[in-house]
C-alpha cells in the first residue's frame, strides 16, 4: 500500500491538463472572418450562402424556403478559438413544410446530421457547421449575424464574463472520467453495457447543455464542460465507442455464442459491499494501465506513420516493467 501514493502521483500526471485558457475573450473578432465595422468578409459570406444554397437544393427543396441564414457561435463573438467551428444556421419555416413541426426538425437535424458527418469543409481552419433552425425559434447566442441582410440581429460586447473555474473543472473532469470508464467496459468486452450506458450518457450531456444555455447562457459551466469534452476530443470519443460496442455485438466470429450470451443475458452485479482496499487498488492500477496505453496510441499508434528505419517495429503501448504489480 506505500506505493499506492506514488501510483496516484503517476496517473494524474497521465492525465491531460484541462486547459481553459481558449475561454479568455480576445480584444476584437476573428480578423480573417471581420472587418473593421464588424461586417462579415464578403468572400467568407458568399461561400457560406453557396453552401447553405447547395444543401437545401440536395434535399430537393426550393432555396425559396431559406428565410435567413445566420453567423453565430464563438467565432461570432470574442472567445473564438483554434477550436470555433462556423455555426451556420439556416433559417426556415418548418410549417412550410409540414404543419407537424416536429416531424420537420426530425427530419432536418437527420439531414444535417448526414452532411455534417460527409463534409469537412474548411474555411481558415474552421469547419463548416450546419444546422437548420425554424424560424420562429429563439436563437439564444451573445453574437448573431445575418449573412443575408449584412447586418447584425445581435451584436457581441466584449465584456468579460464571469466564469466559475473551479466548479468547471470539477465537472468536466467528472465527465471525462465517466467517458474513460466506458473505455474500460469496452476493453472488458462489456459491449452491451457500453452500448446501452453510453448513450444515456450522451444524452445526459446533450441535456446538461441545453439546461446551462436555457439558464446562465453562453458562458454557463455546463455549456463551457460541453465544449471543453468537445474541444478534447472526448465527444468524438464518445461517440466511437458507441458505434464499436455495437459493432462488436453484431459481429459474427468464433466467439458468436459468447457474444450473444453477452447480448441477450443480463449483467451480472459485481458491486462489491463494503471498501476492499486491496481490490480497489487493483482496478486502480488496472485503469491507470488502460489509460496510459490510449494515450499512447492517441499519440502515437494514429497518426498512421509507416514502420521505416530506423524504427521498424511498431510503437509498445504497455507501460515500463517498473510498475509495481497491484498489492505491493
Amino acid at each position: 500500500m506505500e506505493n499506492f501514493g506514488k501510483l496516484w502521483e503517476e496517473f494524474l500526471e497521465d492525465n491531460e491538463k484541462i486547459d481553459f485558457s481558449s475561454f479568455e475573450l480576445k480584444k476584437t473578432l476573428h480578423p480573417k472572418f471581420w472587418g473593421r465595422l464588424k461586417t462579415l468578409n464578403p468572400d467568407i459570406a458568399k461561400k457560406l450562402i453557396q453552401i447553405s444554397e447547395d444543401f437545401v437544393e440536395n434535399l430537393d427543396l426550393d432555396i425559396n424556403v431559406i428565410e435567413d441564414i445566420l453567423f453565430t457561435g464563438s467565432l461570432a463573438y470574442y472567445n473564438w478559438s483554434k477550436y470555433s467551428d462556423i455555426d451556420l444556421h439556416i433559417l426556415v419555416d418548418f410549417k412550410s413544410i409540414d404543419e407537424n413541426t416536429d416531424l420537420v426538425k426530425e427530419y432536418f437535424n437527420g439531414k444535417t446530421f448526414i452532411w455534417n458527418s460527409k463534409h469537412d469543409i474548411k474555411i481558415f481552419d474552421h469547419e463548416v457547421e450546419i444546422y437548420v433552425q425554424d424560424a420562429h425559434e429563439d436563437h439564444v447566442a451573445s453574437g448573431v449575424y445575418s449573412i443575408i441582410d449584412h447586418e447584425w440581429r445581435t451584436e457581441p460586447i466584449n465584456i468579460e464574463p464571469k466564469i466559475d473555474y473551479t466548479n468547471l473543472e470539477k465537472k468536466a473532469s467528472y465527465l471525462i472520467d465517466c467517458i474513460d470508464r466506458l473505455y474500460d467496459l469496452y476493453e472488458d468486452q462489456k459491449y452491451k453495457d457500453v452500448h446501452e450506458i453510453g448513450k444515456k450518457f450522451k444524452q445526459k450531456v446533450r441535456n446538461m447543455r441545453k439546461t446551462g444555455l436555457e439558464g446562465a447562457g453562453i458562458f454557463s459551466t455546463e455549456n463551457l464542460a460541453f465544449k471543453v469534452l468537445r474541444r478534447n476530443g472526448y465527444l468524438g470519443r464518445l461517440n466511437d465507442l458507441i458505434d464499436k460496442s455495437y459493432d462488436s455485438l453484431l459481429s459474427l466470429n468464433k466467439n458468436f455464442e459468447k457474444k450473444l450470451h453477452l447480448y441477450v443475458s443480463e449483467p451480472k452485479n459485481e458491486e462489491n459491499k463494503g471498501f476492499n482496499a486491496i481490490n480497489e487498488l487493483e482496478r486502480f492500477q488496472k485503469r491507470v494501465a488502460a489509460r496510459h496505453s490510449r494515450l499512447k496510441r492517441a499519440n502515437i499508434g494514429l497518426g498512421g506513420q509507416k514502420n521505416t528505419p530506423p524504427y521498424n517495429h511498431g510503437a509498445n503501448y504497455n507501460r515500463g516493467e517498473s510498475s509495481p504489480p497491484a498489492g505491493e
